[in-house]
């Protein structure tokens, strides 16, 4: 899965409880065209124990596996959030980007 947004948090290093191993994480949001005008938010997991590069703000891809993490909240109560497991985060430079991007998708869809 594709997602195309702007850095909501700044990337924050974590440590797996069971494998030991760094990664980074972050929230993204994801503007909507069309009908549906609200945006979507996704944690981001970065797989990689090296500093993205990223800031808050930045417009970037994030290329990985869709899941929904469902946990207990502090009050309790069970929730949800959009989890993407990235294997590629990468900050787009402009536009132009975005569209090479979509095309390259549509190309792979293709083939």
């Amino acid at each position: 899965m594709q997602a195309f947004g702007n850095v909501a948090t700044e990337p924050v290093r974590k440590v797996s409880k069971t494998t030991q191993k760094g990664y980074y994480e972050f929230r993204l949001c994801e503007n909507q065209r069309g009908d549906e005008k609200s945006p979507v938010f996704y944690s981001v997991r970065v797989m990689k124990d090296v500093d993205p590069g990223l800031g808050k703000g930045d417009f970037i891809k994030a290329t990985g596996k869709l899941k929904v993490d469902s946990y207990l909240n502090r009050e309790g109560k069970p929730t949800s959030t959009l989890l993407i497991i990235a294997f590629e985060a990468v900050k787009l430079k402009a536009a132009e980007d975005l569209h090479a991007a979509k095309e390259a998708k549509q190309k792979a869809a293709v083939a």
